[in-house]
């Protein structure tokens, strides 16, 4: 159950404030202009800090980089030697998504009027660039030893990435509960599993080659992991642009927006509908709603603003209405950014 009450701040702005279970909170404001316009606003936060899954991930990652990387050297095997590359590239990323979680929690400045939210979709960006170049630099490794084997000390190759099993795994599950709700902490699970999935590889391909002497089966194993992982992280990188440049998040069905707020009492036209993501976790959503009749009162723009939030989790809105079609303004169904 949710309640509601207003309050007059002297601001000449009515505030609503809608409390949930969730302690999430949208906040919306009403202004009567002389010439009919209103504004509505609803805000929401993202509510979940994973700071220690960050700090625990990348202090485990961190230690193993060093291990992995040194016996790497001992066993002559440059399959260890790659796969540390590549967690070291998932600890930068691991880093870089931390930073961005803390500057998106930054309050507004002047100049930066939403915060620093948005460096969680270049942290976003930036994981999955990190994970294709990491890609490109195990599969140029794997073509390497395909076309001259090396010999390895196969019982030093099982035992560490066996090792690298766990820890990668362990510091997925510390993110997984996340991952579906936050494109950035999803950025960090699919990290950690593909470096789980590498050293699962790393382990299969040493105990062939302990069994059977076959070098060829460590890059074969490479290569079907660099497969595995690009393919996973191509619809991160693909989001993660497409929030980098404004796009309406891929949950959010715009047309269904449009249709709903023209369904709602009054409306007969709607212009400039604007759906963007204010971060990985946040959405906002500017629209003009023409009612004919005047302006339908405070009650409108907070239920318009919670329904909003309820339905299409946008939590931060911007409604004005306007009693008279504008003249420069050229409608069309599609007319949605």
């Amino acid at each position: 159950m949710s309640h509601s009450h207003s309050h007059d701040h002297g601001d000449g702005l009515l505030h609503d404030h809608d409390h949930s279970p969730d302690h999430s909170h949208s906040h919306d404001h009403a202004h009567d202009h002389a010439h009919g316009h209103a504004h509505g606003h609803g805000h929401s936060h993202a509510p979940v800090d994973f700071g220690r899954a960050f700090l625990i991930g990348i202090s485990l990652n961190t230690a193993f980089v060093a291990v992995e990387a040194l016996y790497g050297f001992l066993a002559n095997s440059t399959a260890l030697i790659a796969d540390a590359g590549h967690n070291l590239s998932d600890v930068l990323g691991l880093a870089t998504a931390w930073i961005a979680a803390i500057l998106s929690k930054r309050p507004p400045t002047a100049r930066y009027t939403y915060g620093l939210r948005n460096t969680s979709i270049l942290a976003a960006l930036a994981n999955a660039v990190l994970l294709l170049i990491a890609s490109g630099a195990i599969l140029l490794e794997a073509v390497q030893r395909l076309i001259e084997p090396e010999p390895v000390k196969s019982t030093t190759i099982i035992v560490v990435a066996a090792i690298g099993i766990v820890i990668n795994g362990a510091t997925a599950w510390l993110f997984a509960s996340g991952q579906k709700g936050d494109i950035n902490i999803r950025g960090a699970y699919l990290h950690m599993i593909a470096d789980a999935a590498i050293s699962a590889g790393v382990v299969v391909a040493g105990v062939v080659i302990l069994l059977t002497g076959w070098l060829w089966v460590d890059p074969l194993t490479s290569l079907m992991v660099v497969a595995v992982i690009v393919w996973g992280t191509w619809g991160l990188l693909r989001e993660s642009t497409a929030m980098s440049l404004d796009a309406v998040p891929a949950a959010i069905d715009p047309l269904a927006v449009r249709a709903f707020l023209q369904g709602r009492p009054g409306v007969t036209s709607i212009h400039d509908l604007h759906i963007w993501p204010m971060s990985t976790t946040e959405t906002a959503l500017t629209a003009h709603l023409v009612i004919a009749d005047g302006h339908p009162g405070d009650a409108f723009l907070s239920e318009t603003s919670r329904l909003l939030a309820e339905r299409f989790s946008i939590g931060h809105t911007t409604i004005q209405i306007e009693i008279t079609e504008p003249s420069n303004c050229v409608l069309a169904p599609d007319h949605v950014i």
